[in-house]
């Protein structure tokens, strides 16, 4: 398995026989190196949202037409793409999709969701959401934008995750401090990867105190387009 931080929220996960590409928001987005687009996004087979702002969707239908492949997530959300030439593959919360040797599972999450791209006021694009991503032996929990709940706790004794890929920024969503208790009270992470951080002046520019604050866990803080092989 290879996980490539893509800057922001932005994954690729190489696992079992798929490329997943996780809220990839690569034009504009301040920490993505232009000249890396096409190493990101080569060889993907899917793209989830986890929901439908700028900083997550704005691209998903560019890429969905330029690649050839589904963007997955609710409901709403991909009947909206759909209707722009992207192929979508609308589900639920508590729903799961097969994509060849993995199974992803749509989660809770506390946030908003409005599609605020491509000209006019906020519109309504379904809701926000995480998602369990189970392959080669492992499960990834993708918080999505959250605060942290105690969903999370049903969340870790229906699926295990042993991978957190977790939001920290703070502002819009939980900051360090919160998402390190999230860590500790409902999962028993083997690794975790922070994101949502750095971006803008906005959110927290290092995630360095998350490592600290989760001395037992192997917190990887990668650079962006740096492979992490698990």
């Amino acid at each position: 398995m290879k996980i490539t931080w893509l800057g922001h929220s932005g994954f690729r996960i190489e696992i079992a026989d798929q490329i997943l590409l996780i809220d990839p928001w690569l034009t504009g987005n301040p920490s993505f190196p232009d000249s890396r687009r096409a190493e990101a996004i080569t060889g993907a087979t899917h793209i989830l949202l986890t929901h439908c702002h700028g900083d997550h969707a704005s691209e998903a239908a560019t890429l969905s037409r330029e690649l050839g492949i589904p963007v997955c997530g609710g409901h709403e959300l991909q009947a909206i793409l759909g209707a722009d030439g992207a192929e979508a593959i609308g589900f639920g919360k508590g729903g799961t999709i097969t994509l060849g040797g993995v199974k992803v599972t749509m989660v809770h999450a506390v946030h908003s969701a409005s599609i605020d791209f491509g000209g006019g006021p906020p519109r309504a694009g379904g809701s926000e959401a995480g998602y369990m991503i189970a392959g080669e032996g492992h499960v990834i929990y993708v918080s999505g934008d959250t605060d942290v709940m105690a969903d999370m706790g049903i969340f870790a004794e229906l699926h295990a995750p042993d991978i957190g890929i977790l939001c920290c920024g703070g502002h819009y969503t939980m900051d360090i401090e919160r998402a390190a208790f999230a860590a500790r009270k409902f999962f028993d992470f083997k690794m975790v990867l922070p994101c949502h951080y750095g971006t803008f002046p906005l959110l927290a520019q290092s995630a360095e105190p998350l490592a600290e604050a989760l001395p037992e866990v192997d917190v990887r803080l990668p650079a962006v387009m740096e492979v992490v092989e698990i």
